[in-house]
């Protein structure tokens, strides 16, 4: 079967929810034992559950990404039982707005999860996959990582040391048999932008949907599972010969806008 981790151990950062919950899924579907780390464990344990209850391997653990110590706790302890395959950086916030309308410690809150959250779980696996001379990481940048996109200043700052730290890394480590590479969606319709529609756009949700909609060349938003396909391949072994570059899943946003 193509495109199988069978046998895979997978750690998949904010796993429990939006495109990272649809990367949980598909890697389990596809063979992997995910390991998920999330700051709220009670949400996420009801999906494991129904992971687990398909005959899918798949564990939580609470972790915040931005902590060092708690990071390397947990990939240690995920290393003891099997060798660490997979790494997907998907862990992030948001924040809105341009240089003037943002705070210090707007910029301070978006460097520990977006940035130094990244640095935190990658030098965690890295000794790891050294050891074994294999792995694959995924970090979650953005289209925000190469394009201007109007009031996302901070965003966009940390997205684009994402994408820089991604050929650092691949660069770094290719001798070891390590993979690193981005990926960078546009827009992707996920639970927390419907509520992020409702809660701000109350009565106008779906002119608001096709409103976003209509900033993507294709038409529409991505979806969750549109991004998790992407990473399966990026992460099995039929992408070996791909490191060290950034894939755009954005509908034409990055070179047909304009």
């Amino acid at each position: 079967m193509k495109f199988s981790l069978k046998n895979k151990t997978a750690i998949v950062t904010g796993g429990a929810s939006g495109i990272g919950k649809a990367i949980s899924q598909t890697f389990a579907e596809q063979g992997a034992y995910v390991h998920i780390l999330e700051l709220n464990v009670l949400d996420g344990q009801s999906f494991v559950n129904k992971l687990i209850d398909k005959g899918l391997k798949a564990s939580i653990h609470k972790c915040n990404v931005a902590i060092k110590a708690e990071v390397d706790t947990v990939i240690n302890n995920i290393a003891k039982a099997s060798e660490v395959d997979i790494l997907i950086n998907n862990a992030g916030i948001a924040h809105v707005g341009n240089i003037e309308n943002t705070e210090e410690s707007d910029l301070d809150n978006l460097y520990q999860v977006n940035i130094k959250g990244v640095y935190n779980c990658i030098k965690a696996v890295i000794p790891f996959m050294k050891k074994q001379n294999s792995g694959v990481i995924i970090n979650m940048a953005s289209i925000a990582s190469t394009v201007a996109v109007a009031e996302r200043f901070a965003y966009s700052m940390t997205k684009g040391a994402v994408l820089t730290m991604t050929y650092s890394i691949a660069k770094d480590y290719i001798t070891n048999g390590i993979r690193c590479n981005s990926i960078s969606p546009a827009r992707v319709y996920t639970p927390f932008v419907e509520g992020f529609i409702k809660k701000n756009y109350p009565g106008k949700e779906q002119e608001t949907i096709e409103a976003l909609s209509k900033t993507q060349p294709i038409g529409r938003m991505g979806k969750p599972e549109e991004v998790a396909d992407l990473a399966l391949y990026l992460c099995s072994d039929e992408a070996s010969f791909i490191t060290g570059t950034d894939f755009p899943i954005d509908g034409g946003f990055i070179k047909l806008n304009g």
